[in-house]
């Protein structure tokens, strides 16, 4: 038994722990449900604790440059405190809530390219740690989803989304990572922006919409051209006439970095709610604006590797092979032995 014990320590002959998510993706502050499953080994082992950590794959800038870097953004202690005895299944359920500014990794079942996993550590008395990760969906809330919809249909193209380190001011951001949507402009402001980028904030209360025309030095610096903020509650989707909210939007967007660009001056952002008497989403109702498919039509186009104006290729199969990088390093993708 001493011997056993020993080699368990050493990774050998220890319980293996593998994880499996309930294939329902998830949405930010909603509930990320699945089951450990765990099998004993060559002894009798105590499990002190189980723990799932909640990773992303986020871009990092040093004075290197850019890079990818892993950040845990959440954990949970969901079992633990008992011994699993020698060759025995134990199955361990749980069910988590997801941060509520967790990233959209997927609009309509078509991927963003965004990677976000489940780390499981178990903590065994006498023997190392050892992780199981599994990556994991989330979809878009019915607000961002009615945002991302409107730009589409505005004639907006997706080319890219990602993860940076950092906090945008003024914002009741809570998480160290924001995620950027960036869009191709529509042909109607062509000439005015090369592009739009999108963070949505999401809250219990509702989501902020912060909106970037022609990023150079990025939301932090004195380099972006325009920065606009909007708030809007969840239970305005049904009732608001999101193409023309979000059409003057981007007119009061499109406008100040005229400005700005006319007087080389670093002018003024927007700040607006929904529905309130600060509301900067003037133009509702404007005539001659392009109606093209929805955004999950432009993002499916993409992921299929259609021509669809200005949207990005095979997102898809770029994020197959980053998910062998974000899962490179861990031993197997299934069960992994303590």
């Amino acid at each position: 038994m001493v011997f056993k014990r020993l080699l368990g320590s050493m990774g050998v002959g220890g319980p293996t722990v593998d994880t499996v998510l309930d294939p329902v993706s998830a949405v930010p502050g909603g509930s990320l449900s699945g089951e450990v499953r765990l099998t004993g080994g060559r002894a009798d082992f105590d499990i002190e604790h189980i723990t799932l950590e909640l990773v992303a794959r986020v871009e990092a800038e040093s004075e290197h440059g850019e890079h990818d870097g892993v950040a845990v953004f959440e954990r949970f202690t969901v079992g633990g405190g008992f011994r699993l005895h020698e060759g025995e299944h134990r199955t361990v359920p749980f069910a988590v809530s997801l941060p509520w500014e967790t990233p959209v990794s997927e609009l309509h079942g078509q991927a963003l390219g965004i990677l976000l996993g489940v780390r499981t550590e178990l903590g065994v008395a006498g023997a190392k740690d050892k992780g199981d990760l599994d990556a994991f969906a989330v979809r878009a809330l019915p607000v961002q989803e009615a945002v991302l919809e409107a730009l589409g249909q505005l004639g907006f193209g997706f080319k890219s989304a990602d993860l940076e380190f950092g906090r945008i001011a003024g914002t009741g951001q809570q998480l160290p990572f924001y995620q950027e949507i960036e869009l191709a402009p529509a042909p109607q402001y062509a000439h005015q922006v090369n592009e739009i980028e999108v963070t949505f904030l999401a809250s219990p209360a509702g989501v902020e919409v912060v909106l970037e025309a022609d990023k150079r030095g990025g939301l932090f610096s004195g380099g972006h051209d325009a920065l606009a903020r909007y708030t809007v509650s969840h239970d305005q989707v049904g009732r608001t006439d999101w193409n023309a909210e979000v059409d003057g939007w981007i007119r009061a967007l499109v406008e100040a970095h005229g400005a700005r660009t006319a007087h080389g001056a670093h002018g003024h952002d927007s700040y607006g709610h929904v529905g309130g008497k600060h509301d900067h989403g003037h133009g509702h109702g404007h005539a001659g604006h392009r109606s093209g498919p929805g955004m999950g039509t432009v993002v499916a186009a993409g992921a299929a590797g259609l021509a669809v104006g200005v949207v990005g290729g095979m997102v898809a199969a770029e994020v197959v092979d980053e998910v062998g990088d974000f899962f490179e390093g861990d031993e197997d993708e299934g069960d992994d032995e303590a």
